[in-house]
């Protein structure tokens, strides 16, 4: 399935916060979510207590909230 992300602009915001470094790991994580969302690096899984919210790892300390709407993928967030 070829899915589309959707960045908020909270996503936005955190990315700008976010090291040159760290943020060129984000874009090769987004990368591996485009082709499939439970790519085993992500370690992809719900987050408890919101219905439809998902998370992946970019790092050990950074994380991306996402949600799926049809074919596309909402980011959410990226926090450290």
């Amino acid at each position: 399935m070829n899915y589309k992300l959707k960045p908020t602009k909270s996503f936005e915001k955190d990315l700008k916060r976010l090291t040159r470094a760290e943020q060129k790991m984000v874009a090769r994580k987004l990368k591996l979510l485009l082709e499939n969302p439970f790519h085993r690096p992500l370690r992809t899984k719900k987050v408890r207590g919101f219905d439809g919210l998902l998370e992946c790892s970019v790092n050990m300390d950074i994380r991306i909230l996402w949600r799926h709407e049809g074919e596309n993928i909402i980011l959410i967030l990226a926090v450290q």
